[in-house]
């Protein structure tokens, strides 16, 4: 297949270009680089160009005559869309909008989106399976959950099939080292805490000890990058068989709470690194886990990496050879 990646230079991006090019598919990524990285494009053709740019992508819909479209160009940071809420409906949404327009303006019919727990809000219950209510309680999870609802929308006017891949944590890096997480500034639970054992942080400060789990720090559900790449290709399977759209949760089922990372993260490295502790941040859930048994089940979805010491390893492997680098 020939497949466009909007965000391939980004983190998930650019894993996924290395498992479509394994599994023989021709990749073209299109990204403006304001997130991701030039050499993380390791695999096919990228085009430096503005997602919002009508002009940029109907030459690159012309010059391919793509199969499908993976959109990884958004925004995540929580903290940073209550700031600048425009910023991100301006990216999430209307630069959403105007790749949708492209495809339906050249008939490109199956697209995979990389959604998130955050349109659901604060749980109701956990594990959080799809039919839980859609509630988001921030800018980045009301901006994705619109593109979900406008997929719906372009399905029953255009055709237009899609996919939603709602994740939990996506967090590890590349098993062979090539790629690994790099976002700046960094925000992930993972990363922050090898920076911590690797030198490159003073620490990691832990966001309240009090909350109703067993060890009383927050619980989240980690997904390796190398699975959460697997679900897409096999979404994408899926859609061009049933030519049905769809909506999964991707997470490995189970949680693992702050302390535990901290914890696993000290033996998998064997540094003794500084922790500190903080208030609690607000609109932090204690627990947030995923059911993803419906992806399980539907797309033959198999997790291989789901032990948070594996996800530790190929993170810490990543973070050492950035030191070297």
């Amino acid at each position: 297949m020939n497949i466009l990646v909007a965000g391939g230079a980004g983190y998930i991006g650019s894993h996924m270009l290395k498992h479509l090019a394994g599994d023989g598919h021709h990749v073209v990524t299109y990204d403006d680089l304001s997130k991701g990285y030039r050499d993380a494009v390791k695999y096919g053709e990228l085009v430096e160009a503005d997602l919002g740019d009508p002009l940029a992508l109907d030459e690159v819909f012309r010059q391919h005559r793509f199969d499908a479209v993976m959109h990884f160009a958004a925004f995540i940071e929580v903290g940073e869309s209550v700031l600048h809420p425009d910023k991100y409906y301006h990216n999430n949404v209307s630069n959403t909008q105007a790749l949708l327009d492209a495809m339906v303006a050249h008939k490109v019919r199956h697209f995979i989106f990389s959604s998130t727990a955050a349109i659901f809000g604060e749980p109701k219950y956990t594990p959080i399976d799809e039919a839980h209510p859609k509630a988001p309680i921030n800018p980045y999870g009301r901006s994705k959950f619109m593109v979900e609802q406008m997929l719906s929308d372009y399905d029953r006017a255009y055709g237009l099939k899609s996919t939603c891949l709602r994740y939990f944590n996506a967090a590890g890096a590349d098993p062979d080292g090539e790629l690994g997480e790099r976002h700046n500034p960094e925000t992930h639970l993972i990363p922050l805490i090898l920076q911590a054992a690797s030198g490159r942080r003073e620490d990691i400060k832990v966001f309240g000890r009090d909350y109703s789990t067993d060890d009383g720090t927050c619980v989240r559900d980690y997904i390796h990058i190398n699975d959460l790449c697997s679900a897409h290709a096999l979404a994408l399977s899926r859609m061009q068989q049933t030519i049905t759209s769809a909506a999964y949760n991707l997470g490995n089922g189970k949680g693992f709470s702050v302390q535990q990372v901290i914890d696993v993260t000290r033996e998998v490295t064997g540094v003794d690194f500084k922790v500190t502790d903080a208030e609690r941040r607000a609109g932090d859930p204690a627990v947030l886990v995923a059911d993803a048994s419906l992806a399980k089940h539907e797309l033959g979805w198999k997790p291989q990496h789901d032990s948070l010491e594996t996800i530790i390893k190929t993170a810490w492997q990543w973070e050492t050879d950035f030191l070297c680098k």
